[in-house]
């Protein structure tokens, strides 16, 4: 059993079911609102802690107690209510008997959230709503360091506190991980490539695969336009899977707004694709396209953002993506 700890926090509001989701920072925050990411709208947490877990932290996190069949959802067992700790802390409880998860896979994980007042479950994604970490890239270094060298199937706890609001109080939240699954994807599109319709921005790739775009001088499309420029050999797209992506975007005129290749981890999750919350344009053009493969959407301001702006993008924008399909499951 391993325990890492670090002088940083988390907010509680911010580390709910969709702990993984939040914490890998599928949006962008350049510290101005200057960008925006695919999703529906912007959302904000509240401040994490920054106090220095102890190691009488450490040792409370240790006696939390997880049990229960591999692949079922445990009982997690607080050795006190309420509990608390002073700072983040994650534990192993138990190594699994799988493959070495390696940096850079793609991680399935079971995640339960639990109440440090009084012991009772949250929220729980158990038994079919597994959530996904990049292995290495979580943006949590306590979490990364403490899934070096361990297999799938391996169960941790992690607690963190978060600094009182206007509306809540300081508290903790306890979580119980269970890595349920560790895929290797591709880090770029792969397949045959597809000549695109006249009239479209000019993508150019760099040799890693990073799109450029040349803007088009012709009058933008007033419906949605999902033009593949490399057609994947994967299988197709199905509504309510989750999609793993690379993307950039930019507005109609050429200027970047947006780009998952720059940040860490590059790969974007999108969850429910066709009703995920994400714009209508990804809804609806990334259905029906094949794994492995790159597609150039243009999305007009129905499809997007509307009559709202978003960051940098003003409002009533035509956005073009460049989305490669890195995986769906």
């Amino acid at each position: 059993m391993r325990s890492t700890t670090r002088a940083r926090g988390l907010a509680a509001g911010a580390l709910a079911l969709t702990l993984a989701a939040t914490l890998a920072a599928c949006g962008t925050d350049s510290g101005d609102g200057s960008t925006a990411s695919p999703t529906a709208s912007s959302s904000s947490s509240p401040q994490p802690t920054t106090a220095t877990a102890s190691a009488a932290d450490v040792a409370s996190v240790k006696k939390i107690t997880v049990v229960g069949d591999a692949g079922k959802e445990p009982k997690v067992t607080l050795p006190e209510k309420p509990f608390s700790v002073g700072g983040l802390v994650v534990n192993v409880v138990k190594d699994g008997d799988g493959d070495e998860i390696k940096d850079g896979q793609h991680l399935s994980v079971q995640i339960v959230a639990i109440s440090g007042a009084d012991g009772s479950v949250l929220q729980s994604s158990y038994p079919d709503s597994a959530e996904s970490f990049t292995a290495g890239a979580t943006q949590i270094p306590e979490l990364d360091a403490a899934l070096k060298g361990t297999h799938v199937g391996v169960r941790l706890t992690f607690a963190a506190p978060s600094a009182a609001t206007a509306t809540t109080a300081a508290a903790t939240q306890v979580f119980a991980l269970e890595v349920v699954g560790a895929k290797t994807i591709p880090t770029r599109a792969e397949g045959d490539a597809v000549a695109p319709k006249a009239g479209l921005p000019t993508v150019t790739l760099s040799d890693t695969g990073e799109p450029t775009i040349k803007a088009s001088t012709e009058k933008a499309p007033t419906t949605l336009v999902a033009q593949p420029l490399i057609k994947g050999k994967g299988a197709e797209v199905k509504k309510g899977q989750t999609v793993t992506v690379k993307y950039s975007g930019w507005t109609w005129d050429g200027t970047a707004f947006d780009s998952s290749w720059t940040r860490t981890p590059d790969t974007y999750d999108v969850t429910n694709i066709g009703e995920a919350s994400v714009i209508a344009g990804w809804n609806e053009g990334l259905v029906g396209q094949t794994v492995g493969s790159q597609v150039l959407l243009v999305v007009p301001p129905d499809k997007g953002y509307g009559d709202t702006a978003q960051g940098s993008i003003p409002a009533n924008s035509t956005l073009v993506f460049v989305v490669d399909i890195l995986d769906a499951s």
